[in-house]
């Protein structure tokens, strides 16, 4: 080999450096990632906004008239729930987190449908945050809940 294709010692000490820095900074990645796990599921549901029955902004009486919101009214309610977890096995199983979301839900006077009043979907996903919180503190939670998977909120919960 000539001495124009050998790697100097120098060059190879800051070439190994650079793989070695470059092989720590996945390992950190990777042992440092926020891990999380996500399921959905949708329930029927009832409510209203009674603020649009005369609230100026929303019975406009024109184009943009909702006041139709302030009466009852059906909805597919679509959950999406992101909780923490701590490891790759999981420490929350996808199937039994869902199943126990979905029977807070099954409980309800009116068959399956929930009947939520005025409830909003933000009020809807602080609602199911509260239950999530108490069996499962300490993670960060985000909860989606839309109205027929076409309009709705995702609120992000920092860990308690």
């Amino acid at each position: 080999m000539d001495n124009e294709t050998r790697e100097s010692y120098h060059n190879y000490m800051l070439r190994r450096m650079k793989e070695e820095d470059q092989k720590m900074n996945k390992e950190n990645a990777i042992n440092n990632a926020e891990r999380s796990i996500w399921v959905t599921f949708q329930k029927e549901g009832i409510h209203k906004y009674p603020a649009a029955i005369d609230d100026p902004k929303l019975a406009t009486g024109d184009w943009d008239d909702v006041s139709f919101l302030g009466y009852p009214h059906r909805h597919i309610f679509h959950f999406r729930v992101r909780i923490q977890v701590f490891h790759n096995d999981r420490d929350i199983e996808f199937i039994q987190f869902k199943r126990w979301m979905e029977r807070l839900y099954s409980s309800s006077s009116d068959g399956e449908v929930l009947v939520l009043d005025y409830k909003s979907c933000e009020m809807i996903a602080d609602d199911l945050y509260n239950e999530i919180s108490n069996k499962y503190p300490g993670r960060f939670v985000e909860i989606s809940v839309a109205e027929d998977n076409e309009n709705g909120c995702s609120i992000f919960y920092p860990k308690s």
